[in-house]
């Protein structure tokens, strides 16, 4: 899994300007089961997704296609992470505990 931050690089104003073609490519990805979840962060200084692991350069692939991105609007950072304990609520998005 993944976690995604991603820290905004341009004022808030402009980032607000591409919000709508941002919420359909997360629209998409979560349709192609890509994201978990997402959010901003606070405060709204970027935003949080969690991703389901893939291969990196996949995800890579996916984040460059982010309006916010490619208008470089955004910077992100990608944390790689295996999930050891879950909450029982959150058991059927584990996939490090569902191999094994």
């Amino acid at each position: 899994m993944y976690v995604v931050l991603s820290t905004c690089t341009a004022p808030i104003e402009e980032i607000d300007l591409v919000l709508p073609d941002h919420a359909e490519w997360l629209t998409k990805h979560y349709e192609a089961g890509d994201f978990l979840l997402s959010g901003w962060r606070t405060p709204r200084v970027g935003g949080v997704i969690l991703a389901r692991r893939m291969p990196r350069g996949k995800l890579d692939a996916i984040l460059a296609t982010d309006p916010m991105a490619y208008r470089h609007l955004v910077h992100y950072e990608v944390i790689e992470f295996e999930a050891t304990r879950t909450a029982r609520e959150l058991n059927d998005i584990n996939e490090a505990l569902a191999t094994r």
